[in-house]
């Protein structure tokens, strides 16, 4: 990831919030522990492939941690996830490092994306751009979320998701094709 991707990212994270630009960057940073995570989680990101900067990473490393622990938040910060990323309510959300998220995405309290060991389904999800996932909700295995898909609270999901679904339950099963429009705001 570059500078410029870097900071784009952010730039689209803290536009998810309430449409502030950077000049809102200091309101957002104390008023949302979400955006506060991200903001850290991309820097780290951006430190991890660059030895020169190792003291750089260390600061921002050391802070994505932290405040992983003070919100309950494990998203390890070389998850590759589109700009945009939302987390409305933190608490219990775990996302492995070989999940993949698109652009725009909501993500509640208490969800994991996991990976499953065994099976035909062993590895871990790809989330598509403008998915919203609801509070409780787990997304476990080698499984493609398509895009503008909204996923339930507490719903279960181990099979591929269609574009444009609205999915509840356990297992999740397709309740309609609205898909996410409503839940994605602020984009960029």
């Amino acid at each position: 990831m570059t500078l410029k991707q870097c900071l784009f990212c952010i730039r689209a994270d803290l536009f998810r919030y309430k449409r502030q630009g950077f000049g809102g960057f200091l309101r957002a940073y104390y008023k949302n522990p979400g955006f506060r995570y991200t903001f850290w989680m991309r820097l780290a990101g951006f430190f991890l492939t660059r030895p020169v900067f190792r003291p750089f990473f260390l600061i921002a490393e050391f802070q994505h941690h932290r405040f992983g622990i003070k919100y309950g938040i494990c998203i390890p910060c070389d998850t590759p996830i589109g700009p945009g990323l939302y987390i409305g309510h933190h608490g219990g959300i775990v996302v492995n490092d070989e999940a993949a998220i698109g652009d725009n995405c909501n993500l509640s309290q208490g969800v994991t994306i996991g990976m499953s060991v065994r099976g035909e389904r062993k590895g871990c999800p790809i989330i598509g751009d403008q998915v919203y996932i609801g509070p409780g909700a787990v997304v476990i295995g080698k499984i493609i979320v398509g895009s503008d898909v909204a996923i339930g609270a507490n719903c279960v999901v181990t099979r591929n998701i269609e574009k444009s679904s609205v999915v509840v339950g356990i297992p999740s099963k397709v309740i309609s094709f609205k898909g996410s429009k409503g839940y994605i705001n602020h984009t960029l």
